[in-house]
C-alpha cells in the first residue's frame, strides 16, 4: 500500500489509484480482464442491475398490498416495509432471511425543536434525547394519548428526574409476545439486537419493530455535506423519507437497555437502488465474502458496516471510476477499509 500512482493511460476520468500490492504480480490488463469477467458471471447469476431494480418493485408492490389489505381488516396501526437486501433486490427469494420492518404508526419521537402541537392528537409523541452514543438516542414522553397503549405503558419506566421513559429492552420484551405475521407454523428464535426471528417452513423472518421519527436536524446535516455521490435529487428523496428508531441500544452502554437506534432504512434502501451496476456487485461480493470467508463471530462486522463502506466510496469517488474494468481495485480497497474497521 505504500507505494503508488495513476495510470497515464486511462483519461482522467477513469484513473483510479494503482497499488503495488495488489498489481506487482498481475498485470494490469488481467486484472481488468477479471474484472469484466466477475461482472459477466454475477450478471448471469441474477445480480445484474435490470433484475435488481425489478426485484425492488416487486417487494415495494407486495408491501403495499400487505399494507391496503390491513386496512380493510382494521388493522390500521403498522406498516410493513421489506428491508435488507431483499428490500435492495440483491437476493432471490430464499437466497438469505427475509427482513420485515414493522413501524407503529401511532407513536412518533421527534427531535427538540419539533413543534408537537403540528402533530395530531392520537398520535403520541415522545422527545428523543441524542446526548448518549452516536446514532442512538433516549426517549422521553412528551405527550400520551388519552386512550394508552398497554404494550407501551408496560414498557415506560421513570428515569429518577421525573421523566417517563421508553426502555427499548422492555419494549422489545412486550413485543417479543406478539406474532405479527399470518405464516402458518413458525417458530420464535432468540433475539438479535433489536430483531425478533422466526423460522418458518420455507422462509426465515427476521421482524424488527419500529417507531417514526422526525429528525430533520440530523437529515439536514447529512443532505448538506459536499459528495460526488448521490445527486441532489435523490439527497432530497431520501431526506423526504424521514428515519425510524428501533428498540436496541449501543453496546456497552451502561444504559444500553433505555437506548434506542436511529435509523434510515428506506432511504438506505433508495441510496441502494442509485448505486451503479459495479458498485452494487461490489456490495453483493462484499457480503458473499462476510459469510463465506470472514464468518465473523461478533454481530458488530454485519452488512451495514459493508453497505456504509460501499457509501462513503461513492461519496469520495468520481461515478465515472466505478466500471466493470475496476472491479477489483475497489474490492481491494473496501477490504482495506473494512480492516480498519473492525481493528479500531
Amino acid at each position: 500500500m505504500a507505494e503508488g500512482g495513476t495510470d497515464r493511460s486511462m483519461p482522467e476520468t477513469e484513473r483510479v489509484p494503482i497499488h503495488g500490492s495488489l498489481y506487482s504480480r498481475h498485470s494490469r490488463n488481467h486484472v481488468e480482464g477479471v474484472s469484466v469477467e466477475v461482472c459477466n458471471i454475477m450478471t448471469r447469476l441474477g445480480y445484474g442491475e435490470e433484475i435488481r431494480q425489478r426485484r425492488v418493485e416487486k417487494y415495494r408492490e407486495y408491501d403495499m398490498m400487505c399494507n391496503e389489505l390491513e386496512k380493510h381488516l382494521m388493522i390500521k396501526g403498522i406498516t410493513t416495509i421489506t428491508v435488507g437486501s431483499k428490500g435492495e433486490g440483491l437476493t432471490c427469494l430464499q437466497e438469505s432471511d427475509n427482513d420485515k420492518l414493522l413501524v407503529l404508526n401511532r407513536f412518533l419521537c421527534v427531535e427538540p425543536g419539533v413543534d408537537i402541537h403540528t402533530i395530531p392528537d392520537d398520535i403520541q409523541v415522545y422527545r428523543m434525547d441524542t446526548r448518549v452514543y452516536p446514532g442512538h438516542c433516549l426517549m422521553l414522553l412528551e405527550r400520551p394519548t388519552s386512550t394508552g397503549f398497554t404494550f407501551c405503558n408496560n414498557a415506560q419506566c421513570d428515569d429518577g428526574k421525573g421523566n417517563v421513559m421508553l426502555s427499548s429492552s422492555l419494549f422489545l420484551h412486550e413485543m417479543s409476545k406478539c406474532n405479527p405475521t399470518d405464516i402458518k407454523n413458525v417458530i420464535p428464535l432468540e433475539r438479535a439486537g433489536p430483531s425478533l426471528p422466526w423460522l418458518g417452513q420455507n422462509v426465515n423472518l427476521d421482524m424488527v419493530w419500529a417507531l417514526r421519527c422526525q429528525c430533520p436536524g440530523i437529515l439536514k446535516r447529512w443532505a448538506e455535506r459536499p459528495r460526488h455521490w448521490p445527486p441532489s435529487n435523490v439527497v432530497q428523496k431520501v431526506v423526504s423519507f424521514g428515519s425510524v428508531v428501533t428498540p436496541v441500544g449501543f453496546k456497552g452502554s451502561e444504559n444500553s437497555f433505555l437506548e434506542w437506534r436511529i435509523c434510515f432504512n428506506v432511504g438506505e434502501i433508495e441510496l441502494v437502488s442509485n448505486l451503479n451496476d459495479t458498485q452494487a456487485k461490489l456490495y453483493v461480493i462484499l457480503k458473499m465474502i462476510l459469510k463465506e470467508v470472514v464468518k465473523p463471530n461478533k454481530k458488530e462486522i454485519t452488512s451495514f458496516v459493508l453497505k456504509n463502506i460501499i457509501f462513503w466510496q461513492a461519496e469520495n469517488n468520481s461515478l465515472d471510476l466505478f466500471q466493470k474494468r475496476n472491479l477489483i481495485h475497489w474490492l481491494h480497497d473496501a477490504l482495506g477499509t473494512h480492516r480498519t474497521v473492525i481493528s479500531c
